[in-house]
């Protein structure tokens, strides 16, 4: 029997990775995926807070909350991924436990007994204006290490998270 010449799959050839050059230091690279990971964690911790919203508001505002929180959780929900994936192009793992994401949160975790329909709302008005606090904490840095792909990302976060507690507010208002 001839052997192949061809490597058994997953066979490295025993080199390491080459070093990341991107033309972003370690040390920015470092730094821009800590506050990335803190980005990471508030949204996932916004999405569950959101999707928990969606399960239980009641009352009068019922359906039109229930569906403005799905398309709020559903949008939390496909922006997680390209954070992770940015935090993992800077050469570093991405948060992903429970236990990782209460470390790094800057807000809390959703109230165990569901509050009213209106506190709900309140509650994701504070939840989006700290996670575009997170985002607009990081831009300094983007900036500065000339980050274009990670600054291109916080703007696009602020946008969604500030015109959503824009939109929020307004339920608030009497």
């Amino acid at each position: 029997m001839a052997k192949s010449s061809a490597k058994p799959a997953g066979k490295t050839t025993g080199k390491p990775a080459p070093a990341i050059n991107i033309g972003i230091s370690e040390k920015d690279r470092a730094a821009i995926a800590k506050g990335l990971s803190r980005l990471l964690a508030d949204t996932y911790t916004l999405y569950l807070t959101t999707h928990n919203f969606h399960w239980n508001v009641t009352g009068p505002m019922f359906n039109t909350l229930h569906l403005m929180f799905m398309a709020q959780y559903t949008e939390l929900w496909a922006a997680v991924d390209p954070v992770a994936e940015r935090i993992r192009s800077l050469g570093h793992p991405a948060p992903g436990s429970y236990a990782q994401f209460s470390k790094l949160a800057s807000i809390p975790d959703v109230p165990v007994v569901p509050p009213k329909a209106l506190e709900m709302v309140r509650i994701l008005v504070q939840g989006h204006e700290a996670v575009a606090r997170t985002a607009r904490e990081l831009f300094p840095l983007a900036d500065k290490a000339s980050d274009e792909p990670t600054a291109d990302l916080l703007t696009q976060r602020l946008t969604v998270h500030e015109q959503t507690a824009w939109m929020l507010r307004s339920l608030l208002e009497e």
